[in-house]
């Protein structure tokens, strides 16, 4: 028997950094006396969601993964609180910026750095101004709980992503997320039960649990404002939601598996027996040639 209890946090943020840094770790500690194990914070939550406005000024958030202080500060509390987080960054590297994200082990070790692969471009969404879309391919790490994958936010709409950290041996799916209303000259679209659901597709295609954070409350740009829906959540493996934020409210949810059931039940699915790799050359290309 394999139990890991996994936890999604949601809260909202300002441009106090060391106020949003705080929250997060209160609330990580909060999760780890509940018997968390795995801690999944939203993406970007040192910061408000920058990206609404294309501003060179905001490059100016970046900072390395090497010596990076907020890694550190993670990493320790990690460590003390003997639980594997996963931690979404800013990253600079030489003349280019990455969204990133540091995979932190229950020991504290820095056990990597994954580059978010997908980067969108909308009204409020405008990362491909600050983004060079990821090098690191898609990554799953073995930590002290299981084998973790994680994608960041847009990568979380990629039936593909999913599957590719499920074949490198992920258990459990993690995805950050920074996503809400869609200002104008977007059409008015509630997206919550759509991103849910695809989620909710990957853990059942892929027969394990997922979880995912988001921010909740509203943020104004320049000339727009987001209004993020929270609504954080981890699924089992059949897909069903198991534990749930509302939109509205900070805190977190949990739930527990046990990984070697689990992986009964993906065995005797046969979901990854039956594949047949030599008939997805299609999805190699951008057309389907």
């Amino acid at each position: 028997m394999r139990t890991v209890s996994l936890a999604a946090v949601q809260f909202t943020c300002s441009w106090d950094k060391r106020a949003n840094v705080g929250k997060a770790k209160e609330f990580v500690r909060a999760a780890a006396a509940r018997g968390a194990n795995v801690v999944l914070l939203q993406e970007f939550f040192e910061m408000p969601y920058f990206c609404q406005d294309q501003s060179a000024g905001h490059f100016a958030l970046a900072a390395s993964f090497e010596g990076n202080a907020l890694i550190a500060e993670m990493a320790e509390l990690a460590k003390a609180l003997n639980v594997a987080l996963p931690i979404s960054f800013f990253e600079k590297a030489g003349h280019v910026h990455f969204n990133a994200l540091a995979m932190i082990d229950a020991d504290g070790t820095v056990l990597g750095c994954y580059r978010k692969s997908h980067i969108p471009d909308g009204p409020g969404y405008q990362e491909k101004y600050y983004f060079t879309p990821g090098d690191t391919g898609f990554r799953a790490w073995r930590t002290r709980f299981g084998v973790l994958g994680v994608g960041i936010c847009w990568d979380q709409w990629f039936p593909e992503a999913a599957r590719a950290m499920a074949l490198q041996g992920a258990e459990v799916l993690l995805y950050p997320t920074a996503i809400g209303s869609e200002p104008p000259p977007a059409p008015p679209i509630d997206s919550r039960d759509h991103w849910r659901r695809v989620m909710q597709g990957h853990a059942a295609a892929n027969c394990m649990p997922l979880v995912a954070s988001n921010r909740v409350g509203v943020e104004k740009g320049r000339a727009s404002e987001l209004t993020f829906y929270g609504s954080s959540f981890v699924a089992d493996a059949t897909g069903a939601i198991v534990a749930e934020l509302r939109g509205s409210e900070e805190g977190f949810t949990l739930a527990s598996f046990d990984l070697d059931d689990v992986a009964k039940l993906r065995a005797s699915w046969g979901l990854f027996r039956d594949r047949r790799p030599d008939l997805y050359g299609a999805l190699t290309s951008y057309d389907g040639g």
